[in-house]
């Protein structure tokens, strides 16, 4: 592996997917966060709260462990890990909700 192949690879991992990894945390964080005392959504958590505070800790986590960690291979596992995770909660929420929805209809 090149030197310079290293160094985009790092900067990819650090700058856009950092941002793209922490916002698809933020998306998928109603999903596992639990229910509020009336069976509501917590709604106020991921709204408020996770877009001031908890995305640029996200970020940030995922930007100096691409910046600071030797090896590569554990940041893009870890990166990925996150991504996939919570974008497969977002995805079986929206097909979960797409069949209930076309159950009902017919």
């Amino acid at each position: 592996m090149s030197q310079s192949w290293r160094k985009w690879t790092r900067i990819l991992l650090a700058g856009p997917g950092a941002v793209l990894v922490a916002l698809v945390v933020m998306a998928g964080m109603p999903l596992w966060l639990p229910g509020g005392a009336a069976g509501v959504d917590n709604l106020v958590l991921p709204l408020v709260l996770v877009p001031l505070v908890l995305v640029p800790l996200i970020w940030a986590a995922l930007f100096f462990h691409a910046c600071l960690d030797r090896r590569l291979s554990r940041v893009a596992a870890i990166a990925a890990t996150l991504f996939l995770f919570h974008a497969g909660l977002v995805a079986h929420k929206l097909l979960v909700q797409r069949s209930a929805f076309e159950e009902h209809r017919s």
